[in-house]
Formats: structure tokens, C-alpha cells, sequence
């Protein structure tokens, strides 16, 4: 993204890049885990901001202890981020103070577009947005309005998890934003004693999350108390996975602006579904995948028992001459098919 890409008389026009950190559902440690990552970007060097978009529950004001901080605007009549410890920091919160957000969807869409582009950010490496929990028109209309460079999801290892991770994905890719990666929080805890992890859940979301949907894990976070309220220095525990996470994030976003290569070509006949692969010069590979087969083998929420990873498809169920409906790319890693049963939730990475 450069400057020209930016909204006219836009508060952006000075930021470089705009990471969005989202979850599907609140409590996830969403906020907590923005609010780190951006200060861990100013350790790095850069000049870095952090947006509050969650009108109704912001987070931001009371991760930094900045309840009742008075905001000031320029000679454009843009407001001014909140300025502490270098991060520049926007949030309704500071606007509303204790008081509830009781306001009709118009008139958030509104503000949110005020926060997005009359805040004078000036210039920025990196803005953070934290993004409000699920997928409604506040999403919409971030994504509309302003153009990300990517999303990074935050989920927990409960297994329910996955098929909130799968709404955000979808909807992140009909918007046309990358995904980054995914954050597992309060995948662990520490041993005071013998500093061993161990896992809060049992079952491995991390390996399914990457086997079904191809996005990269970024990282994973303990259950601590400390890293919450700790927010100005990413250190004792989750420390080091914080500033893990943050490479791995900035890596995301070199790779995907320095990815040439062509995607995988994929288009169904009668009975099979053919996947071609580009390589480096002009040589390709072809891949054939029946139909049948390839729906029995889906992954997804409604097919496979989140407990124990076995398939609960009813294989006679499945009508024998089952093709695509439809094949939505998903980004850089996967292909979404909606099936001619009605099945419309199958992804399959590449």
C-alpha cells in the first residue's frame, strides 16, 4: 500500500502499512494481543499507532490506564491520537468514558469512518487496527474504507474455535484482505515451579487450523495474568512468544508482497477437478482429484468430529455424480468449493 492508495483528505495518507488483529468472537485476548504487538513494533524502531474500532466495548483505554484523557484536533479539525510511551493511540473509548455505547448501525458506520479518516495519524510505519469481535457491517465498512495489508486472527484451542476461525477467513476473503496468520491465546500455562507448558486443552487446533485452511500459525500465547498486565513491556511470560509472533507477522507481509508466483489454477469437468500448478519458469504440473472422493475428504466443522478428528460424513448420503457448484479462491492458500449438495463450507489448501 503506498499513500496514493489512500481516501483524499484521509488522516492515512502518512501510514505505510495497516495491519487489522480480529477475532470472531469477544474474550479471546484480541485487544491485549494488539496492544503488545504494537509495542513491540516501537522496540523495533518504527513509528507505530494502534485504532480501537470496537465502538461498543473498547479495550484500549483501560489496557493503558488512559480512562479519562481529553482529546485535541489540528487546524483540519482531525483529532489527535493520544500519544504515550511513542504509540500513538485512537479509541471511542475516550470518548465515552465509562458511559455505554447505545447507538443505532448508521450512525456507528459514522463514526467509524470518523475514526478511520479524520484522526491525524501523520506518519506511521504501522497502524494496528483492533478490529470489534465478529463479522458485521463494522467489518464492512473498515475493510471498505480503508485498504489493509493484512489480518492476523486471534483464537483459543477450544475445538468450537475452528468454526469461528472459518467465518472469519471467509469473510476477510470475499473483503479481498489477506490473512496473515493465526494466534492461538491461552493455548498453555507455565509451571511456576518447573517452567514446564502445559496444554489448557487437550486437542491440537493448531495442526487442524493449518491442515484445513493452509494459513500459517504465527504463534501461541500462555493463560497468564501477567500478560495483560504488562502491556508496556513484552516480557516475563509470553514475552518472547510476542516478539516471535511479531516476526513471523512482518515475514507474512514480506512474503506476500514479494510473491510473484502464480496461484494454482483450479476448474472442474464432469467428473474430476483438475489443479494446475505454475512453477518458476513454464513448466506446470496438472493434479485430477474426483469429485467423490474430494468431498468425503472435507475437513470442515459439519464433517469431522472436533474431538477426535474422525470423519462423521454419512458416505452414502453423498450423491455419486457430486461436482463444484462453485470454486471461490481463498487468497494465496486454498480454494473454497461449494458443493452441488449443498455443502458450502468445504476449503482445501493447496
Amino acid at each position: 500500500m503506498n499513500i496514493s492508495q489512500q481516501p483524499p483528505n484521509s488522516g492515512l495518507t502518512g501510514v505505510k502499512k495497516i495491519i487489522a488483529v480480529s477475532s470472531c468472537k469477544g474474550g479471546v485476548g484480541k485487544s491485549t494481543i494488539a496492544a503488545h504487538l504494537a509495542m513491540e513494533m516501537i522496540q523495533k524502531g518504527h513509528t507505530v499507532g494502534l485504532l480501537d474500532a470496537d465502538i461498543f466495548g473498547p479495550s484500549i483505554p483501560a489496557l493503558f490506564q488512559l480512562q479519562h484523557v481529553p482529546l485535541l484536533t489540528d487546524e483540519r479539525n482531525f483529532i489527535k491520537p493520544v500519544e504515550h510511551n511513542g504509540l500513538k493511540l485512537m479509541s471511542f473509548g475516550f470518548l465515552l468514558g465509562d458511559s455505554p455505547a447505545v447507538m443505532r448501525g448508521p450512525i456507528v458506520t459514522r463514526y467509524i469512518q470518523q475514526l478511520l479518516l479524520q484522526c491525524a495519524w501523520d506518519d506511521l510505519d504501522y497502524l494496528f487496527v483492533d478490529m470489534p469481535p465478529g463479522t458485521g457491517d463494522v467489518h464492512i465498512t473498515i475493510t471498505q474504507t480503508i485498504p489493509l495489508n493484512g489480518t492476523i486472527i486471534v483464537t483459543t484451542p477450544q475445538s468450537l474455535s475452528i468454526i469461528d476461525v472459518t467465518r472469519g477467513i471467509l469473510m476477510f476473503e470475499k473483503m479481498k484482505v489477506p490473512i496473515l496468520g493465526i494466534i492461538e491465546n491461552m493455548s498453555y500455562i507455565i509451571c511456576p515451579k518447573c517452567e514446564h507448558k502445559h496444554a489448557v486443552f487437550e486437542q491440537n487446533t493448531q495442526q487442524t487450523l493449518q491442515k484445513r485452511f493452509g494459513v500459517p500459525l504465527l504463534g501461541d500465547l500462555p493463560l497468564t495474568n501477567h500478560f495483560a498486565q504488562h502491556i508496556e513491556k513484552s516480557k516475563g511470560e509470553g514475552g518472547e512468544a510476542i516478539q516471535t509472533i511479531l516476526q513471523n507477522t512482518l515475514d507474512s507481509i514480506d512474503k506476500l508482497e514479494g510473491q510473484n508466483k502464480q496461484l494454482p489454477k483450479v476448474r472442474s469437468n464432469n467428473a474430476t477437478l483438475q489443479v494446475t500448478f505454475f512453477g518458476e519458469s513454464e513448466t506446470h504440473q496438472k493434479k485430477e482429484i474426483d469429485h467423490l472422493n474430494l468431498r468425503i475428504a472435507c475437513q470442515c466443522a459439519l464433517c469431522v468430529d472436533e474431538m477426535n478428528g474422525r470423519s462423521i460424513i454419512d458416505k452414502a448420503k453423498i450423491p455419486k455424480d457430486i461436482k463444484p457448484t462453485q470454486i471461490n479462491p481463498l487468497g494465496n492458500y486454498a480454494v473454497n468449493i461449494v458443493w452441488s449438495d449443498g455443502h458450502s463450507s468445504s476449503i482445501y489448501s493447496y
